[in-house]
This record gives C-alpha cells, structure tokens and sequence, in this order.
C-alpha cells in the first residue's frame, strides 16, 4: 500500500483529483463526482472536525469486530461495498468546494505527518497504528478515484 504521508504519493493523489471534472461519470456506483468528493471528505472530518456523534459503546464495539478489518487492512475495498451511514452523501455538493476542501484535508494529514497518527485513535475503531491509519485513508481516496476513472 502507498504511503499517504509521503509527499510523492500526496502529490500523485492531488494530482488524480485535479483531473477530475464537474461532470465526470462514475464507472459504478450512485455517486455524482462532487457527492464522491464529499464522501471522501468525511474521513478527515471524523479526524479533524467535531462534526458527526461518537457511536456508542456498543456500536463502537460492533464496528471494531465487523467493520475495522475491511476499512484499514491493505485489502482493497469490493466495488459496491457497503457504506457506513455517516459517509452516505445524497444531496448535491459543490464540486469546486469539495476538491479543496479534501486537497486540504490531505495536505493537513501529511503535514501533521505518521508520527501524530502514531497510536491515535480514531472516531469509531480505537487506538490505530500508522499503518491502519495510512490504509484507511490511502486506500479509501484510491478506491473512489479509481471508481472515477482517474
């Protein structure tokens, strides 16, 4: 799996996103390219932002037996796999305003770098390493920008 907090890897995603147009199609999925954009964007917002509920002890619970493994294992996500209910985008975003703001999110990640990743944890799975931390996030904007075509 690619590094995300190395520059060259943050420039080659930046620069995927950068291809991407208003109007591009989805190669599968229900997703317009600016909802995608927005999609991805949850990631960060559950790391950086204070903006979606915490799941409960329960959920959380839940979420680290079943779902945590798919998410930051090295093991590339199915097309058409299930999405958590925080991450489903159904209204229309703004396509040049979500581009930024996940160039941002992406920047930021590398700038705080591995070593603040290092042992944090995360909004629903607990304490992750560098490692989960990286496959999460590489793997995820991977599999969405390969989905459009870039």
């Amino acid at each position: 799996m690619k590094n995300i907090f190395k520059s060259e890897v943050v420039n080659e995603i930046i620069s995927r996103i950068n291809t991407l147009q208003p109007n591009q199609q989805a190669a599968w999925g229900k997703m317009s390219v600016a909802q995608m954009l927005a999609h991805c964007n949850v990631t960060y917002e559950l790391v950086y932002e204070n903006k979606h509920p915490k799941p409960n002890a329960f959920v959380k619970t839940i979420l680290k037996w079943f779902v945590k493994d798919a998410v930051v294992s090295d093991k590339p996500y199915k097309k058409g796999s299930p999405t958590g209910a925080v991450f489903i985008v159904t209204d229309e975003k703004d396509f040049e305003m979500e581009k930024q703001r996940l160039i941002n999110h992406i920047q930021k990640t590398e700038t705080l770098g591995e070593s603040h990743f290092d042992k944090k944890e995360s909004h629903s799975f607990g304490v992750l390493t560098i490692t989960e931390w990286n496959n999460m996030f590489y793997k995820h904007l991977d599999h969405h920008l390969t989905q459009f075509g870039v």
